[in-house]
């Protein structure tokens, strides 16, 4: 039996646990929009064409932000398409993503149905293939109250009340040769900077999100976002981060340490953003919207489902639609105790994306809504990391990993709610066969008179949830807790992910 050592106190705070930490996405890719969110025939569809069943289990997963249009998307997109009368909207060819968007769901359906699953609206601007004046009148029209062209227009089209969006991302993936007016940091820079003057004229209260690198292993990682960042300090709150993640062939071992590199990438990028703070002598602290982050089966994407023929542009097909696995869920839920770890600075995460790609939640045309793996640990978070996290100390074996050199066995991360919710602890066990039995040192906490535990696992690591089987994997209780004097033990399957609230 392997053991582990953990010790809490709560005198011991990173920072507060942002709501926005718990966001999502929705891009107009594959079936997220149209029969994801939108199918306009599905028994449970109301008025505006929403399925029901999708409106319930996004409420359940306990999403915040919600992150729109795009994505690669948002780079060839035309905001104007998807408003006003919907026989009169475009069909547009989608380069992103090799598709026809056909422009019937635009903004304003969008945030009619955020506030149905009670989200707030992130909305991304197209500075891939336009500009400053594209992001002014999409803010006029988003935002301001009445008397101009285009808050009129929105009158006009059945939204008298602004959409009052908060939280602008400026672009998308700039750095990516893949991305629709792809460009170096300097001219991103300049672009983003200029967007962002003349946005906050309009509204000097907005909250601006810069393009940061989107992943740790393109090749200006680090240079890319201190030049974007000398330019643009001053005028934008956050830079973003992007990290997708899945096994190479059969190295299960490296997967599971999955964390370790977001962890790397997040502080990388923060000590970019305070070099940066530092030169200019500035009082102002640039925080992290890790903004994309999921398992993502990427190569089968590239190698199967990649749509390349110029004469086939089909309407919402089936692309990303990856079946996520006990193993997956363990690895996604690891991701999420490595963003709380840092809520000092990452204070805002979009998981990508929310329906049907890549996503928690699946839905077959005319047919069920189902959870998959991934679900669990995000909706018992999003329900249990309450005010602040805390800093550990944790003592764990190691083993060997090929991608991440030496990793602990063990890793863990715990909330506390100083106004008498209790502590809630999150770990996970990247043993591929071994049980460990993990001490928790809660004297700090001043007595413990309850525990409670929830665990994800499964014998088969590779069990997922389907259409013919969608309740395949559930949480378990975890009855193996032991309350002690001072100390709580509980013990941790291979390859598990687990809750435990304390009080």
């Amino acid at each position: 039996m392997i053991h582990a050592h953990l010790t809490i106190d709560p005198h011991f705070e990173v920072g507060p646990i942002h709501r926005r930490l718990f966001g999502s996405f929705v891009e107009h890719l594959g079936r997220c929009v149209y029969d994801g969110i939108y199918e306009p025939s599905h028994p449970t569809a109301d008025e505006h064409g929403f399925r029901g069943d999708v409106v319930e289990l996004v409420r359940e997963l306990g999403v915040s932000t919600i992150r729109y249009p795009g994505g690669n998307f948002v780079s060839g997109y035309r905001w104007e398409d998807g408003v006003g009368p919907r026989e009169k909207r475009p069909r547009r060819l989608d380069l992103a993503w090799h598709s026809t968007e056909t422009n019937e769901i635009g903004l304003d359906e969008f945030a009619t149905w955020l506030e149905k699953v009670g989200g707030e609206l992130m909305y991304a601007v197209n500075l891939g293939t336009r500009g400053v004046l594209e992001a002014l009148d999409v803010l006029e029209y988003a935002n301001h109250r009445s008397g101009t062209h285009w808050s009129d227009q929105r009158i006009a089209n059945g939204h008298p009340e602004p959409h009052g969006i908060r939280m602008w991302c400026l672009g998308n993936e700039m750095d990516g040769p893949w991305q629709l007016g792809h460009s170096t940091a300097e001219q991103y820079a300049q672009l983003a900077a200029a967007t962002a003057s003349a946005m906050r004229q309009i509204d000097p209260d907005l909250e601006l999100v810069v393009c940061g690198s989107s992943s740790a292993q393109m090749p200006t990682f680090g240079e890319w976002e201190r030049v974007v960042l000398e330019q643009t300090y001053d005028e934008v709150d956050f830079i973003s981060c992007h990290a997708y993640y899945e096994p190479q062939g059969e190295d299960y071992a490296s997967f599971l340490a999955s964390a370790v590199n977001m962890d790397r990438f997040i502080e990388a990028v923060v000590a970019t953003a305070d070099h940066v703070k530092a030169v200019r002598g500035s009082d102002k602290t640039i925080n992290i919207s890790f903004d994309e982050w999921n398992v993502w089966y990427q190569s089968r994407y590239q190698e199967v489902e990649r749509i390349t023929d110029v004469e086939t542009w089909p309407v919402a097909p089936r692309l990303l639609e990856d079946s996520y696995s006990v193993l997956d869920a363990v690895v996604f839920g690891n991701l999420m105790i490595s963003l709380i770890r840092h809520a000092d600075r990452v204070t805002a995460a979009s998981l990508a994306q929310l329906v049907n790609v890549i996503a928690p939640i699946m839905t077959e045309p005319g047919g069920p809504a189902w959870r998959q793996t991934t679900f669990f640990p995000f909706s018992l978070t999003a329900t249990l990391a309450r005010d602040v996290a805390l800093e550990l100390k944790l003592d764990s074996p190691t083993y060997d990993s090929q991608l991440y050199g030496t990793v602990p066995i063990v890793d863990a991360v715990a909330t506390h709610d100083g106004n008498g919710g209790g502590t809630t602890v999150f770990a996970v066990n990247r043993s591929l066969t071994e049980e460990v039995t993990l001490e928790i040192d809660t004297l700090a906490l001043g007595g413990v008179s309850r525990a409670e535990a929830t665990s994800l696992f499964d014998d088969d690591i590779h069990a997922a949830n389907t259409l013919e089987d969608p309740d395949r994997v559930r949480p378990k209780e975890n009855t193996s807790v032991e309350l002690g004097e001072g100390t709580v033990r509980i013990t941790l399957p291979p390859v598990s992910w687990t809750v435990l609230t304390l009080e």
